[in-house]
Formats: structure tokens, C-alpha cells, sequence
């Protein structure tokens, strides 16, 4: 296990600290803790106790920018007071859309600071489904980012009666926006000083009013199987999670974190804001999202998070370098990650290593593993994170056995984040952990579903309160809708969500999402659905990854001119086929999944997307969504027909609509004899 301990600069202690120096003799450690229960009351803190650290910068214009805790204070208090000038008051709710961004986070402890509930919004939303979170939300005002941002919000002012007042950061193409509702940022900021000089005490009198118990933000689900459902959580959920999450690794206040996700998304807002202001380190805003892997570079976090698919899309770029490096420096890293695969994740997690291997593995570090984490940005990550989906084993095992201390964990929005967490030592590619601190979990024996409950759960699903008992019983615990099992030494596996496991009309059990993630492994798939329910074999559609196959494509010297023709080359069909029935292979060795074998496929035309319905924010599979549109498609995976048409409905850029039509071709996969099945042939 890599090293965690550093050495404090001179005279200071980077821990996190408790309670300032001078009440610390006359108040208790508990009472201290008690009294600092919300976001704006730790601002006030850390303004006192650390105000030079830095809190939170930006890259503008290729120049990164900082802001101390006190000027951040400083901020935070003008725009506070100019909201509560605008007519803010408590209970009122404000929408965040935007990128990552100062201002924007500003925003949210401006609004709590005065009692109202911020509500981030998804920055890439179609204005529909921006116009069901606001109108639902009761949402009376909205900060957005620029122009873009500000245009949606005006075409669906009309479906949101309650929205009064618009607030701008960037003026860019809002000069001749003359709406008298229509606010500057900077110019809220200028009423908010007015406001402060003529009510003097009024900004920490408010603060000083809420307790932990009071909502401290509504977080929208991704709406996986229908509309979203606003989640309610207290600031108690956020910051007991949170500093639960930073004693387990041990966080401190010179943590660097890119903050890179949507803001919308309660990973974000648990690592980018309530770890920030719990643990009082800096995080950092990228200049852009195609800026965020140089950003990275350059910033060098020790504290990450990502999704896999950021995992994956790392790895398949780091790929694509070494198959266009000379040959030399191609056998070089292939063999010292041979000699990573062995000795890496030994060392890592500090397990015996013969001396050779160590040998040999300090050279790599040198020639290779140095080297490429420093491009990547990874060189100085202490803790990493992923979750969200399951990562492929080997791309799990790969950033380990470079040394990076990647970690799995399992959370949802209803938990604020943290189910379990991976324990340093007891890192398994195929477990997502053992129960956070202050986490129960239990398997519900009849169904399999995951339950826990913890100071994280939620308040309840706004102005939905059948969902809110379906979910959380009146013992606190919740239903995650994921099927689980607990391992003899008390790791958790995530089999699937419990409502998709099926069965095959043999019996065989049908895990959907296990297979999709085991296809999404490969570099050259991007994504996968599964079918097979009830259907006498299993059946996936997939997508390609543009950038992978195109650079394939390319090397070998095979023209293309968009996705759709990429998709349909018979080289392609080949290479995915390859890792079909790779999967076939490895699923006949389980017992349990041996009889779902992937019999027959096709490559999509077109990859599955947020904008037309078939993907959430989150880049989750909207199965029933998929299952609607493609009906033919899937009809014919379960015919004798060797090609399918398809006509599909496409939302451009731009919003507009038009419509995609291809001929697919069907693939028949090779499947193999199992431990609970005898050999099964191609399909048809």
C-alpha cells in the first residue's frame, strides 16, 4: 500500500481542524462539531481558521485562478445578501445549471446561507427536461452559467409558473437581454453590499438559524425507468457522510481535487463541495470539459473520482499512443506491464513480492509506470475512486498495478453517496467493499436486494410520498434495487439491479447489466444492452467506440466517413465478434451464467444517447426506452434474419429532429460448452 503519512509544513498541522484555537479550551469537541452543522457555518470557520488556504480556483483563458477561504467568504456573503435584496427568503428554491464553476458553487452555500434549497440542474438537459426539474422543484429562482444556459431557460419560462428571477455569470451574447427579471452575477453581488451595509447582522443572523436537520439541497435522480424524483437531503446527510468518507481515508486540508463532474450529480456534490468544506481543502474547475484531461495534467490531484467509463476512456487513449509507438518502446510497455500484472497490486497493497519481481519493478516504475502516470495526471493521487457501474477487472487491475490506489465504491443519491467502501488491503476487483462507517446492510433473503440505512439517507422524494415508503421503510432502511451477496469476509457483490435479473425460457439465470459491463470492457465497445428475459437465448445490441475503432480503422488503412458506415464494416463485425464470444468463453466457466452465452448481435447505427432518451445524464441505459424504440431490431435477433432495417428518430445539436435509416447485419456468435450446459452451437 502506497504511503499516505506527509510531513506538515513547519509550524502548521494539515489535519483537519475541529474548532479554532481559542474557543477550543472553553467549548467542547462536541458542542464545537454541534455548532458547525451546515455549509455556511463551516465557510464562516475555515475563513477564520485557515483564510489564506486556498478554497477553490479556476482555468480561464489558460491561467489558473485562486480564491482563498476568506475571499471566498467574501464572495459567498455579497451574493447572499444580493439574492435576500432580490426577495429570496427560506424555503425558496434556486436552480444551478452550468459547468463546474466558482460562482456556481458559490451559489449553493449563498442560497443555504439565507435558508433557501438550491437545486443543480444537469448542464447538458434538453429544455424539457430542465422544465419538469424546475416546474416540479417549485423552483423561484435560477442561476445560469452563459447564454446557452440562460436561452433554455426562456424557452420553457412558460412551463414554469413559479420561476421569477434569472441570474447570469457570464454576460457573453446577453448584452441586449433587456428583461428587468433578467440579473449580472456580478451586479446581484453589488446590491448584495447595499443590502449588507443598511441590515448589518442580518447575514449571520440567518446563517446562525438553521440547524443540520433543515434541507440542505435537492439532488434529481437520473430517472433510469421514468421521470426523475427529487431527493431531499439535510445538511446532517451530506456532512456526516462526508466526514465519515474523509476519516476513513484519512483526508486532509491539502487535498487537490478537479471538479469535473456534473454538479447536478450527488458524487459531485459529496467529493467537489461537502469533502472540500468538511475537510477544508482546495478544489479546482477545469477551463472546459474538452479541457479536463490536460486540466488534470496540470493539477495533478491526490484525490480523485471518476466514473469507468473515464477509466476506460483513459486507458483506451493510453492504447491507441502505444499501438502507433515504435516497435521498441511497444515491446518495452508491453513487457513491464506483464511484470505490473504480477508484482503491481502486490506491492500496492504491501504483500510479498519476490525479489525479482521487485527488481523488476522498480526499473518499470522508472521506464514506464513514472512516465505514464505523469501524463495522465495520476502521479501524486493518494485515494481514487470509482463507482457508478462496475469496472472491468482488467482495467482495475491495470491503474493498480501501476500504483494507483483506485478503489471501488458502491453509493447511491438516497445514501448521500456511501454504501461501502474498498478498506485499504482488501482491494477486490469483483467486490465493491465492506459497509462505510455508520452503514448497515442486509440482503433481503427472499428477493436478493440490497438494503442499508445510515445518517445518509434521505429525507424523502419531494411531493412523492409512495415512492418515499417504497424505498425507505419506517425502520430507515432503503431498497437500492440491486441485487447482492455478501462474501464470507463481509464484502459486497453487486449482481445486477433485482428488477432485471430474469431467467431464460430453460431456466438459466439472465444477469443483463453483468454481461453489458463484461462486453463494455473491451476498448473497441462503448456500450451493450442484453436481452434475453424469457427468450430462449441471450441477445445484445452494441455501440462501438469512435475513437477506438476509427483509430483501428485507420492504422489498417480502412476508409470511413461517420459512424454509421464505421459501424457496418465487416472488419468491425469481426473484432466485435472477437470479444462476443470472448465473454462466451469466460461465462462457460461459471456455473451460474453458463447458459446465458451471447447466441446472436448487431451493431447499432448510431450510438445511444442522452439527447434522444435512450441514455440518462448519467450515461445510464434507459432499458425500456431501448427495448420501445428497437422493438424490430430485437424482434429480429430472435428470427432467422440476417440483416434488420432501421429507422430512428435523431436529436441534432441544435435541437432539431431528423431520422436515420440503415440497413443492419446480424451476427451469429459462437458459444461453448459449460459447467451446467452441454455445447451449444452458432444460433439458427
Amino acid at each position: 500500500m502506497t504511503e499516505r503519512a506527509m510531513t506538515a509544513p513547519s509550524g502548521s498541522d494539515s489535519r483537519v481542524q475541529p474548532l479554532d484555537p481559542a474557543p477550543a479550551a472553553r467549548v467542547s469537541a462536541a458542542e464545537a462539531e454541534a455548532a458547525m452543522d451546515t455549509f455556511p457555518k463551516l465557510l464562516l470557520h475555515h475563513a477564520r481558521v485557515r483564510p489564506t488556504r486556498p478554497a477553490i480556483r479556476e482555468k480561464d483563458f489558460g491561467i489558473w485562478q485562486s480564491w482563498s477561504w476568506d475571499e471566498a467568504a467574501g464572495e459567498i456573503r455579497k451574493l447572499a445578501c444580493g439574492l435576500a435584496a432580490l426577495g429570496m427568503g427560506r424555503g425558496d428554491r434556486i436552480a444551478i445549471i452550468g459547468d463546474n464553476r466558482p460562482r456556481l458553487y458559490w451559489t449553493m452555500t449563498a442560497a443555504q446561507a439565507i435558508g433557501a434549497v438550491p437545486v443543480p440542474v444537469y448542464q447538458d438537459a434538453v429544455a424539457d427536461e430542465m422544465a419538469f426539474v424546475l416546474d416540479h422543484a417549485e423552483v423561484r429562482f435560477a442561476l445560469a452559467e452563459d447564454q446557452e444556459q440562460v436561452d433554455k431557460l426562456l424557452e420553457i419560462l412558460e412551463r414554469c409558473p413559479k420561476l421569477e428571477i434569472m441570474i447570469f455569470d457570464d454576460s457573453r451574447g446577453l448584452r441586449h437581454y433587456q428583461q428587468d427579471w433578467l440579473h449580472d452575477f456580478e451586479a446581484v453581488q453589488e446590491k448584495g453590499r447595499a443590502f449588507d451595509a443598511a441590515n448589518p447582522g442580518f447575514y449571520e443572523g440567518e446563517i446562525a438559524r438553521a440547524t443540520g436537520s433543515d434541507t440542505g439541497i435537492m439532488l434529481y435522480t437520473s430517472g433510469t425507468t421514468g421521470k426523475p424524483k427529487g431527493v431531499v437531503l439535510s445538511f446532517d446527510n451530506i456532512l456526516k457522510s462526508a466526514k465519515a468518507g474523509i476519516e476513513f481515508e484519512g483526508l486532509r486540508e491539502d487535498e487537490e481535487v478537479l471538479a469535473y463532474l456534473p454538479m447536478a450529480w450527488v458524487g459531485d456534490h459529496i467529493f467537489s463541495f461537502g469533502q472540500s468544506y468538511v475537510a477544508g481543502f482546495c478544489v479546482s474547475c477545469p477551463e472546459s470539459g474538452e479541457t479536463v484531461l490536460q486540466d488534470l495534467r496540470e493539477l495533478g490531484p491526490t484525490y480523485f473520482f471518476a466514473p469507468p467509463r473515464i477509466y476506460e476512456n483513459i486507458l483506451t487513449t493510453v492504447t491507441i499512443r502505444m499501438e502507433d509507438a515504435s516497435r521498441i518502446k511497444r515491446k518495452m510497455f508491453k513487457y513491464f506491464m506483464e511484470v505490473a500484472k504480477r508484482a503491481g497490486s502486490r506491492i500496492l497493497d504491501g504483500k510479498a513480492v519476490s525479489v525479482t519481481d521487485r527488481l523488476l519493478y522498480g526499473i518499470g516504475r522508472v521506464l514506464v509506470y513514472a512516465p505514464l502516470k505523469n501524463t495522465l495526471g495520476f502521479s501524486r493521487i493518494r485515494v481514487a475512486y470509482t463507482a457508478g457501474e462496475a469496472i472491468g477487472p482488467d482495467i482495475f487491475e491495470f491503474y493498480r498495478s501501476l500504483g494507483v490506489n483506485l478503489k471501488q465504491l458502491y453509493g447511491s443519491t438516497e445514501a448521500s453517496v456511501f454504501i461501502t467502501i474498498q478498506p485499504n488491503g482488501e482491494i477486490f476487483a469483483d467486490s465493491v467493499g465492506k459497509p462505510a462507517p455508520g452503514v448497515e446492510i442486509r440482503i433481503d433473503e427472499a428477493t436478493g436486494e440490497v438494503l442499508f440505512r445510515s445518517p445518509g439517507v434521505f429525507i424523502e422524494y419531494y411531493k412523492n410520498p409512495e415512492d418515499t415508503r417504497e424505498t425507505k421503510t419506517e425502520g430507515g432502511w432503503v431498497h437500492t434495487g440491486d441485487a447482492g451477496v455478501m462474501t464470507e469476509d463481509g464484502h459486497l457483490k453487486i449482481i445486477d439491479r433485482a428488477k432485471d435479473v430474469g431467467r431464460l425460457e430453460d431456466g438459466s439465470l439472465f444477469a443483463p447489466k453483468f454481461l453489458e459491463n463484461k462486453l463494455k470492457f473491451f476498448p473497441k465497445i462503448k456500450e451493450a444492452v442484453a436481452f434475453g428475459h424469457e427468450r430462449p437465448f441471450v441477445t445484445a445490441f452494441v455501440n462501438i467506440d469512435m475513437e477506438a475503432v476509427g483509430a483501428w480503422a485507420e492504422r489498417n488503412g480502412i476508409p470511413y466517413a461517420s459512424y454509421r458506415e464505421l459501424a457496418a464494416l465487416p472488419e468491425v463485425y469481426a473484432q466485435v465478434k472477437e470479444n462476443v464470444e470472448q465473454v462466451n468463453r469466460d461465462l462457460a466457466a461459471d456455473p451460474k451464467l453458463a447458459g446465458a452465452q451471447i447466441r446472436r448481435f448487431l451493431v447499432l447505427h448510431k450510438e445511444l444517447d442522452a439527447d434522444d432518451g435512450e441514455l440518462t445524464r448519467t450515461r445510464k441505459v434507459r432499458r425500456n426506452v431501448v427495448v420501445e424504440r428497437y422493438a424490430e431490431l430485437v424482434d429480429a435477433l430472435y428470427s432467422d434474419a440476417k440483416t434488420a432495417h432501421a429507422e430512428t428518430e435523431v436529436t441534432y445539436e441544435d435541437g432539431s429532429k431528423g431520422v436515420m435509416q440503415a440497413d443492419l447485419r446480424i451476427e451469429d456468435a459462437q458459444s461453448f460448452e459449460g459447467a451446467s450446459q452441454p455445447a451449444l452451437k452458432k444460433a439458427g
